[in-house]
């Protein structure tokens, strides 16, 4: 996931850093036969540090990211189907927010001190203003809830990002955009450059009805002779994989954000094509594959929790206790990171994992049990 605002530190040693800085340091603005002091002493760092790297304590899978986070100001707020609202949010001085590409997502710190992971769904680059869509889910965990209820036209709010683990190819020719739902919101941008490129795309918009599928009249405004709606209560049943992926050969790019049952379903038919492109983004949990139970110790609670096969640890420690940190629940956010005291871990996650860590909400356990900082 590229994120310009986190700072990462190559696992190089101290020698390598400085050689590969030394390596590409640009010719003098000036006169390119001027001696560049800076990079004289950077060389003098590397030869006095080369020979200590090997003994060097510093061990770069210790280092904590430094998450950036940013105030926006709520600045509109629309109601775009019966159970989802669009906030609008801009920079409370009038200045430019970061940059993005279609198919980024902010992380909004909301009030509690829960984060949750929001796909920007404004016009594509947009950076006077930025547009997020969520589906307010009554039994969940929350956050959907909170965010209906806490902001309104004025409010401030607290992101991180964008990040973007969804990205728009540059290079593919035919496209085919898949959308169920709520999962409009990252694709909707992605719509909008696709036209502008002039590549050649379709869409297949599924729903219940027309009035429960948020920003469907935008998507349609793009270009109406390229999108399909399926509304289930004028076609008088669900779409399957074939009726979604009508006309998509081996080479169409097929990008997909919806319910997970639609989701599997497509990756399932694409997968009977070798290399198919398939590029899609949850909005739900993963289900676990190859899941083996094992214990789970709260080390400094004394708590042992068992961990069902087809259960991530996540879900156990939140039967346990309902206010156990997490977010994506995917692996990339690592809100839910855990130090781990003893045991081995099968390390799943996208967000880094030191050997000593673990991600709760994916990762499982190489060893009988597992004891965690908890």
């Amino acid at each position: 996931m590229a994120d310009p605002a986190v700072i990462r530190i190559r696992a190089q040693s101290n020698s390598s850093v400085v050689e590969s800085i030394w390596a590409s340091r640009p010719a003098d603005l000036y006169d390119g036969s001027r001696r560049d002091r800076f990079a004289t002493a950077l060389w003098g760092v590397r030869t006095l540090f080369g020979g200590f790297a090997s003994a060097s304590r510093w061990d770069p899978s210790r280092v904590s990211p430094v998450r950036r986070t940013h105030l926006a100001t709520v600045v509109g707020r629309e109601l775009v189907a019966p159970d989802v609202v669009a906030l609008t949010l801009a920079d409370p001085d009038g200045g430019l927010l970061p940059s993005w590409t279609p198919g980024a997502h902010i992380d909004v710190h909301l009030p509690s001190g829960r984060r949750r992971q929001y796909s920007l769904c404004g016009r594509p680059g947009r950076r006077t203003d930025y547009r997020i869509a969520i589906r307010r889910i009554a039994d969940g965990g929350g956050g959907s809830v909170e965010m209906h209820e806490a902001y309104d036209v004025g409010d401030p709010l607290v992101f991180e990002g964008p990040h973007n683990a969804f990205s728009l190819g540059m290079a593919e020719p035919d496209l085919l955009f898949v959308i169920g739902g709520i999962g409009v919101t990252p694709i909707l941008p992605m719509i909008q450059a696709a036209q502008q490129r002039g590549t050649h795309w379709r869409a297949v918009y599924a729903g219940r009805s027309r009035d429960h599928m948020p920003l469907l009249r935008e998507v349609v405004s793009v270009a109406p002779e390229r999108v399909t709606v399926w509304a289930d209560d004028e076609r008088g049943r669900c779409p399957s994989v074939d009726d979604l992926l009508d006309g998509a050969g081996p080479t169409t790019a097929v990008y997909v954000c919806g319910p997970t049952p639609m989701l599997e379903a497509v990756r399932a038919a694409r997968a009977r094509h070798a290399h198919a492109p398939l590029h899609y983004e949850r909005f739900s949990p993963p289900p676990v594959v190859d899941g083996i139970p094992f214990e789970l110790e709260l080390g400094r609670m004394g708590r042992v929790l068992s961990v069902p096969a087809n259960r991530t640890a996540l879900d156990v420690m939140r039967d346990s206790d309902p206010t156990t940190a997490y977010s994506c629940q995917q692996g990339f956010c690592g809100t839910c990171k855990v130090k781990v005291l003893a045991g081995q871990v099968d390390h799943r996650g996208r967000a880094g994992e030191a050997d000593d860590e673990m991600l709760v909400c994916v990762s499982r356990a190489k060893s009988r049990r597992v004891v965690i900082d908890g």
